[in-house]
């Protein structure tokens, strides 16, 4: 897994941060992972640092002044893979709901296979998640229907934050217009690239509920998903026209 870097954004993920960074680099030897923390109150950031004396030249830390939203940590990482040398950029949770396993799977899918993004799916085959209750479960596989409706993209699990990038399909975004910050940056990011007509492959994946930590989601979170992506379908259009 040559040129490849994982970014895991963090906001109190102490109990989990050791775990998953180990778990990372025991898939590969050349792969490199990129923690952007918003200064966590519980200091994942610290766990971090004495953990990069372990990993020196593998392991990145980015910290921010404040909890800014997921998808500002994301651009602040694409940003930062796209100074370096990296081909293969890689979105994960730092929660274990993403196996670290399955990264040779997504990694395979754009190097060997021909996509530029590859999208670690939960709904492509089913529903393949566990320990979520039914109204998420059913929350979720229906916003990623709405999703695939309203936009017209052929992706079964529009939501899904396991992803691998090919370099240049971030390269060709305008990481400063992509507007959510939210589950809906997962869309944007989605909706854009489809729009520029780049391959997207769905790898089949399972996802598992986090078992330490608090999950992020909020009211607001799917309230901005909803209408935004109504929002977004609408001035493609007027872009187009």
């Amino acid at each position: 897994m040559q040129n490849t870097v994982v970014i895991i954004p963090t906001y109190n993920e102490v109990e989990n941060i050791e775990a998953i960074i180990k778990a990372v680099f025991s898939e590969s030897d050349e792969i490199h992972i990129l923690i952007v923390d918003d200064n966590s109150p519980d200091l994942t950031a610290l766990k971090v640092k004495e953990l990069q004396k372990d990993f020196p030249d593998r392991l990145f830390l980015e910290s921010r002044n404040e909890k800014s939203g997921l998808g500002t940590a994301y651009i602040h990482g694409f940003k930062w893979s796209l100074k370096r040398l990296y081909q293969y950029i890689f979105e994960m949770d730092a929660d274990f709901s993403h196996n670290p396993k399955d990264l040779i799977r997504l990694y395979n899918a754009c190097k060997n296979d021909g996509a530029d993004l590859a999208i670690g799916s939960r709904y492509v085959t089913g529903v393949n998640v566990v320990n979520w209750p039914m109204s998420r479960v059913l929350m979720s596989y229906l916003a990623s229907k709405y999703v695939r409706l309203i936009t017209g993209m052929k992706i079964h699990d529009t939501t899904a934050g396991f992803i691998c990038y090919k370099r240049k399909v971030l390269e060709s975004l305008n990481l400063e217009a992509i507007k959510f910050i939210g589950y809906a940056f997962q869309i944007e990011m989605k909706f854009k690239t489809y729009l520029k007509e780049f391959k997207i492959v769905e790898v089949p994946v399972i996802f598992t509920d986090r078992t330490k930590g608090e999950s992020k989601l909020s009211s607001g979170i799917i309230s901005e998903a909803i209408f935004g992506v109504i929002s977004m379908k609408i001035k493609s259009i007027f872009k187009k026209s």
